[in-house]
């Protein structure tokens, strides 16, 4: 029998601080390894008897456990995260990371509504200098994504929606990211792409990837230039398949282990991106290995 053992471990006496990242690109690097490392928990795990184990740190002194501690633990996330409100994407489980590390704001379909910008400045402006980065994350098979695609690509199933206001918001958020998605794949592989079984698939993928961008250049834009300087966007996708937080290499195509991306600075990079997704090997594979022209 194959077992998984996650344990969040603190001990009850008296020692540091656990260290926070320095700098921007430290907390995005202890993102990639902790979400590493919770992807590879079933690696080498071929026969059925084996145990795989996973030990998280927690710092006591974010619980208030000690008896020095005071009343009411301070925050100290070093990273933001806006994620999906999916039940599939557990945001600390995945990055590896325990209580009081990250700041985690949860929506369906990611979307950037006021409440969650509220909350995001909330952190970029109260939570000190221990906050460095801010991740969008959107993750693959999203059900908010679906729907909003669905209306997409037949426009009538948008009437069941017409009379639920916050329903609707969620399906207009990603609409812009949806063009971008499609306009790829009809630029990438010509109108017949529209026929192909796995179509309407790949284009909720690149569509999930596209919209997690979008809000990260949002969060640049819109906070980050008038917070204090050292705090970066960045943007990602959960696959679920495989546990991997994924974006496309740019013109490296192939992936190639957990990562975090900046996001796009204007139309050109965009365009870039979503060429760079839809040509990717997952994209391919879901259009039954459809490869771009050379």
């Amino acid at each position: 029998m194959r077992i998984v053992e996650i344990t969040y471990r603190y001990e009850a006496r008296e020692i540091p601080l656990k260290p926070r990242p320095a700098d921007a690109d430290a907390a995005r690097a202890r993102l990639e390894a902790g979400n590493r490392s919770f992807a590879g928990l079933l690696d080498g795990m071929a026969t059925d008897d084996r145990l795989a184990r996973r030990i998280v740190p927690v710092d006591a002194h974010d619980l208030g456990l000690l008896p020095s501690d005071p009343a009411r633990p301070p925050q100290r996330p070093f990273a933001g995260i806006l994620g999906c409100s999916d039940a599939r994407v557990p945001i600390e489980l995945i990055f590896n990371e325990g209580p009081n590390d990250l700041f985690v704001v949860r929506v369906a379909g990611n979307g950037l509504g006021s409440d969650v910008l509220g909350s995001l400045r909330y952190a970029v402006e109260h939570l000190g200098s221990d906050l460095k980065l801010l991740v969008v994350l959107g993750h693959s098979g999203c059900g908010a994504i679906t729907a909003a695609v669905d209306a997409f690509l037949k426009p009538t199933n948008y009437l069941a929606a017409e009379t639920s206001f916050p329903l609707r918001s969620i399906i207009d958020r990603p609409m812009i990211a949806i063009q971008f998605a499609a306009q790829a794949l009809l630029r990438t592989f010509g109108r017949e792409v529209t026929a192909r079984r796995g179509y309407r698939q790949a284009l909720i993928e690149v569509s999930a990837l596209t919209n997690a961008a979008f809000a990260a250049y949002t969060l640049r834009r819109s906070l980050i230039v008038e917070a204090v300087e050292g705090i970066r966007a960045v943007y990602a996708v959960y696959l679920l398949e495989t546990r991997e937080v994924w974006a496309p290499h740019g013109d490296q195509t192939g992936g190639g282990g957990s990562r975090l991306a900046d996001p796009p600075s204007d139309e050109a990079g965009f365009v870039a991106l979503a060429g760079a997704a839809v040509s990717s090997p997952r994209i391919a594979a879901l259009l039954g290995g459809l490869e771009a022209p050379s």
